[in-house]
């Protein structure tokens, strides 16, 4: 059995960065950009008015209140560029600003002294006008040349807007992880409209192990049950390998009881053991190898909490290598009551992030922390960790917390 930081530094090392592909910027969204991004344009393309009102010049020393000034023109948004001369221009938000003018004035600010079918033809300003205000200047937001994103940065709706802004009709992205997931023991019963036989019980892991992989950024190329038998294991793994899985996940068949199989049947395939049981809690029997023909191979325990956090706190921070993002760091928040465990294994409980009276955010595990229960996973928004070396945690001492998923925020 090894420690947790050495379980997972071998998983980092193991995991293979993944290659890049060119996608359309608008179907881009949770992909992970391959490279950084520079401006080759600039936001806003030209001044334009940040109001609806009457663009002026205002100099160095700008107008005062009761400036009469005759209106020589109008523009609105997407009206091309001119020049102005004398005087002022109506303009719309998001106009540019005729080339000459440095200003705006609100359109509540001003009086319309004369006008000719609905079009103000004079006016007096109301109030003084600073030179520059209410002006969106070109290049104020993003300078041409201006990194803009960054490589190993995931892409969501804020990163697509930009993109979208600047014209950036492709980017480089990489590869999405494909993941193959196998549920093993002739007690499951993947159709949920099949009646339960004697001694059966449903097959709950593989869905949420697919459900969480693809929150996670990764692609799920095959899934399936198998018995206890070794042949239907080869021949499981044999048709992951075939869908190109970089990773397979298992659940159950990794302790030591009669019908745990699968260290056995990957040392008959060829594969490289990198470690069998991690001092953790839950999960301690967890498996991790490097399969012959190259994917990783994550054995996890079959109860279902078990299961979560191999999933969790060792192949979600494989996936984040392959997609060439920096290791996972958690928050430190206070424990919102006592957290007892044993001093040598790491412990990883769900809990609940919450605001108490006074408005301090705290931390606190659920109740019935069995690795055989799903009620508490409905129940979280968190994962609380207490490491190695600490057997207690009381109340209001920090604890380290984690999102649902690495992607998933508290």
């Amino acid at each position: 059995m090894i420690g947790y930081a050495q379980a997972l530094s071998m998983v980092r090392e193991a995991a293979p960065l993944l290659g890049v592909e060119a996608v359309p910027a608008n179907a881009a969204e949770d992909r992970v950009l391959a490279e950084p991004l520079v401006s080759a344009a600039a936001l806003p393309p030209f001044d334009n008015s940040a109001m609806d009102g009457f663009g002026v010049h205002a100099g160095s020393a700008g107008l005062a209140a009761g400036v009469e000034l005759a209106v020589r023109g109008w523009q609105a948004a997407g009206d091309t560029q001119c020049r102005a001369g004398d005087g002022a221009w109506e303009v719309m938000t998001g106009a540019s600003l005729p080339a000459g003018l440095d200003a705006v004035i609100p359109v509540e600010q001003v009086e319309v002294l004369a006008q000719a079918e609905g079009r103000p033809l004079a006016i007096r300003l109301l109030a003084a006008v600073q030179p520059g205000q209410h002006v969106r200047r070109s290049g104020e937001d993003v300078g041409v040349g201006e990194p803009v994103l960054s490589a190993g940065e995931r892409l969501g709706a804020p990163q697509t807007t930009m993109l979208a802004a600047l014209g950036v009709a492709q980017v480089l992205v990489r590869r999405r992880p494909r993941v193959a997931v196998i549920a093993t023991g002739r007690e499951l019963v993947g159709d949920p409209a099949q009646p339960l036989a004697s001694g059966q019980i449903r097959d709950s892991n593989r869905p949420f192990l697919a459900a969480q992989l693809r929150a996670a950024g990764a692609e799920v190329v095959w899934q399936g049950i198998v018995g206890d038998e070794p042949a239907q294991f080869h021949a499981a793994l044999d048709a992951a390998l075939a869908a190109g899985a970089d990773a397979v996940l298992s659940s159950g068949a990794v302790s030591q009881g009669r019908y745990d199989f699968v260290p056995e049947a990957l040392r008959q395939r060829g594969a490289r053991i990198g470690f069998h049981k991690v001092a953790i809690r839950p999960g301690k029997p967890l498996l991790f190898a490097t399969l012959a023909e190259g994917p990783l191979y994550f054995g996890l325990p079959g109860n279902p909490v078990s299961s979560a956090v191999g999933l969790r706190f060792f192949v979600e921070p494989a996936l984040r290598a392959m997609l060439g993002l920096a290791a996972e760091k958690p928050l430190w928040l206070p424990a919102g009551m006592p957290i007892a465990k044993p001093a040598a294994l790491r412990f990883h409980g769900s809990g609940v992030v919450a605001c108490d009276r006074s408005g301090q955010l705290r931390a606190a595990i659920l109740p019935q922390q069995h690795s055989f229960r799903l009620r508490p996973l409905l129940a979280a928004n968190a994962w609380l960790v207490v490491p190695e070396g600490v057997a207690d945690v009381a109340a209001d001492e920090p604890v380290q917390v984690y999102g649902l998923g690495h992607w998933q925020p508290v």
